[in-house]
């Protein structure tokens, strides 16, 4: 695989296939492509081709392919691991889908749609709504994120107690191999026991495999029941105590719970414009419940009150408010999806989006932050995320008045903190955001040896020539 800039006379073979229209080269027009959404990587890229066709992408992977050019998929840039970014210092070529951004087909009764892999998330969920349909997967970057991307992050969002995450709302996918071939695997069957998953293989691998390009996504019946409740709760234990309830009394019907720290609602509401606190009385930690019913609006009604009932019967819950309408069901998400772009303003902020069993949660919760806490002492932790999967998003955010580029340069160093105690409760480093460049040398280091053999091999069988998204998952021979 060269690393060299590619010679005029290749670029031009590349722009031929795109057309100029849609072949960037100007410095200025590529920046959008080469900083990941957290600032933390910057690549270089002599190029960005945008595509309008899958018979383009499986030109340029030919000539890719035939040249060994390094090729980096990317969709709408949202990611958290720089696994969209190209290389620095390298002559990566970008590949940016989002001009395949049309809807194929959408079929109501086998409750499925097929699009391209540049459709915009938000877009997606819109077309099903239309036809009376939900898609599941929600994510606070829905506005702007892409399916392609969704799936080759296998990405979570906040409704995956329920509905599972992207490899759960796949049935099929359309893939251009390293080669150029193209592989049509856009299958609308529930049940299909014909050999290797493939599909499972390019979810998740994000992008190191091959380019997805279109895929069928499951859709389901909308709810006739939404219920969306914010509670005060004492301390981790009785979120996870109510968390149980929840399960036990709802069932299916359990679409989200969310814990949140009483710090992750101050900086919400100090920084993001139209968050208000929605109780009037401060509690330590907050759980923020989704209840939907397929029969009526007021099962619903009465499973929520009956949960917050039995868990202000118990001492769980101290305080409690129920939206009354879809937009305060909406105000509430948009306090929990702004937790995130809530910390930039306090300045530095420490990062880790990881996984533990369910019931260990405030175990590794109380260890993290004793040990986090020893090594900067004023640090302010606002660990928050998807309870109801195990999913912490433990982040941290600098000591009030310390130095920004000081605090940041311990990134690592912390990162091995908390991932050390997240490996002591047989948890993972990532549990929705991927591996990209950010992990990929503590992936080498967390997981077995034979595991990482296993990958490598995976690689090799459908990229040789190692110019697919190169550096990223694995380190690159």
């Amino acid at each position: 695989m060269t690393t060299t800039l590619p010679s005029p006379e290749l670029i031009a073979s590349f722009i031929d296939i795109v057309g100029s229209a849609n072949a960037l080269t100007n410095p200025a027009d590529l920046v959008p492509y080469l900083v990941e959404s957290r600032g933390l990587y910057k690549g270089t890229t002599p190029m960005v081709l945008r595509p309008g066709t899958v018979d383009e992408v499986s030109r340029i992977m030919k000539l890719a392919s035939a040249t060994r050019t390094a090729i980096v998929p990317q969709g709408g840039n949202t990611g958290h691991v720089a696994g969209q970014i190209p290389r620095e210092g390298k002559a990566d070529i970008v590949l940016s889908l989002q001009r395949l951004n049309r809807i194929r087909d959408i079929d109501p009764i086998g409750n499925v749609i097929v699009a391209d892999a540049g459709c915009i998330l938000a877009d997606i969920q819109k077309a099903a709504e239309e036809h009376d349909r939900l898609f599941p997967l929600s994510l606070g970057s829905e506005g702007s994120a892409r399916i392609g991307g969704n799936l080759s992050t296998n990405a979570g969002g906040t409704a995956v107690l329920a509905y599972g995450n992207m490899r759960q709302l796949c049935l099929g996918l359309e893939v251009v191999l390293p080669t150029g071939e193209i592989w049509d695997g856009l299958r609308r069957l529930k049940k299909d026991n014909t050999g290797y998953d493939l599909r499972d293989l390019f979810i998740g691998a994000e992008g190191t495999l091959g380019v997805i390009t279109g895929a069928v996504l499951k859709m389901f019946p909308r709810p006739l029941g939404h219920q969306v409740a914010f509670a005060g709760v004492g301390s981790v234990e009785h979120a996870l105590a109510l968390f149980d309830k929840a399960s036990s009394l709802c069932g299916a019907a359990l679409t989200g719970f969310e814990l949140m720290p009483r710090l992750g609602v101050e900086f919400t509401t100090r920084h993001i414009p139209g968050v208000r606190d929605p109780m009037a009385t401060v509690h330590p930690w907050y759980a923020l419940i989704d209840i939907s019913t397929s029969d009526s609006a007021e099962s619903a009604e009465r499973m929520v009150h009956e949960l917050l009932e039995q868990g202000i019967a118990a001492g769980l819950v101290e305080n409690a408010v129920i939206a009354t309408s879809e937009e305060q069901r909406k105000a509430l998400w948009h306090m929990r999806e702004s937790m995130s772009p809530a910390q930039k303003p306090e300045g530095g902020s420490i990062k880790h989006d990881v996984s533990v069993p369910v019931s260990s949660i405030p175990a590794f919760m109380k260890e993290a932050d004793a040990a986090v806490i020893k090594a900067i002492p004023g640090a302010r932790i606002c660990s928050f995320g998807h309870m109801g999967d195990g999913n912490i998003h433990y982040n941290i955010s600098q000591p009030v008045g310390a130095d920004k580029q000081a605090f940041l340069d311990r990134w690592r160093e912390i990162n091995a903190i908390v991932h050390g105690i997240v490996a002591s409760y047989n948890g993972s480093i990532s549990a929705e955001h991927g591996i990209g460049q950010l992990k990929r040398d503590e992936l080498a280091e967390v997981r077995p040896e034979i595991e990482i053999e296993l990958m490598r091999r995976i690689k090799h069988a459908f990229d040789p020539a190692g110019i697919m998204n190169p550096d990223k998952v694995l380190r690159a021979d």
